[in-house]
């Protein structure tokens, strides 16, 4: 409680606050060999501005000369309007090297702001096998791989733009190299339609996740196409409408003894399919023996059997 009061009779008596000193942002991700920055912003007098990395001293600024740089790698710009100072601190092709509190130091009543830097890395991404075709109604299972990240990324899986259930997928995740993490994630679902599968794999300091794709081509059931088939089969149908085949009107079965006028001229014998037995009238035999085509037998009632053999 002593030091508490001590610190806001501080405050009190320099007519400083702590909005008067900030480093903005206080938590940077971004990715190995990309540029980080900071922003101190300060009201009031000042002298001299350091910068630490890791603790260890990189930048000086005066207010009156500028920055005094300890290497390439780090640089800074003064951005001060009026009565407000800012001033932004670059680090350039930052490293994992590089993670870890980036700390501004502003000497006198100011005190001191830290900030944490976080570099990342991005791996890869790819879904095994390739594309796909699968029956309607079959499950299909397709297997992401990512390797060489870090932190340990979030696997997500989309299908034709639509976020994918946690439920349909599971992903095992391990490391390498003491810090690299590597993972496979599996997705499952029945095939319903064609689709476009995706897996995306992102850590903080991506702008959007990585990707990778493949399509899914599901092709109609065995059952549907028999059933297709069948009813094909039974509306008689061609492709085009039309009926195939042709009714038998000079069909008769063996017993019969008498053809009805309409059906005893030459339109009424037909083909089919198969060997049968049709009666024809003497007059008809008549005619045939008067043109030497004879040697059948009259049977009685005035027909004789016949066999009239066709073939489609």
């Amino acid at each position: 409680m002593a030091l508490l009061f001590f610190i806001i009779s501080l405050l009190c008596t320099t007519g400083v606050t702590p909005a008067q000193f900030q480093i903005q942002p206080e938590s940077d991700a971004v990715l190995t060999g990309s540029e980080a920055r900071f922003n101190a912003s300060l009201k009031g007098k000042w002298q001299i501005m350091i910068w630490e990395v890791q603790k260890l001293l990189v930048m000086t600024i005066s207010a009156e000369t500028g920055p005094i740089p300890s290497s390439e790698r780090f640089s800074a710009t003064n951005y001060s309007t009026g009565s407000t100072s800012r001033w932004e601190f670059s680090i350039r092709n930052v490293s994992r090297n590089d993670s870890g509190p980036v700390t501004c130091i502003v000497q006198g009543q100011f005190g001191a702001r830290t900030a944490q830097l976080l570099v990342q890395e991005s791996g890869t991404v790819d879904i095994l096998g390739g594309n796909l075709t699968a029956a309607q109604d079959q499950q299909v299972e397709f297997q992401c791989v990512t390797s060489g990240w870090f932190p340990e990324p979030a696997v997500n899986w989309s299908r034709n733009g639509e976020v994918v259930e946690t439920s349909l997928f599971n992903t095992t995740t391990s490391q390498s190299h003491g810090y690299m993490f590597n993972s496979t994630s599996i997705l499952k679902f029945n095939a319903v339609s064609n689709a476009t599968v995706e897996c995306l794999v992102t850590v903080p300091a991506l702008i959007s996740p990585l990707s990778s794709s493949v399509h899914l081509v599901v092709e109609p059931g065995y059952q549907d196409e028999m059933r297709a088939r069948t009813q094909s089969q039974i509306s008689g149908e061609g492709a085009n409408g039309t009926r195939r085949g042709q009714v038998n009107l000079g069909y008769q079965t063996d017993g019969q003894t008498s053809v009805p006028p309409s059906e005893s001229g030459d339109s009424s014998f037909s083909k089919t399919d198969d060997s049968n037995i049709c009666e024809i009238p003497d007059i008809i035999k008549s005619n045939l023996d008067e043109n030497g085509h004879g040697g059948a037998r009259h049977t009685p009632g005035g027909f004789r059997k016949h066999r009239h053999v066709t073939i489609v």
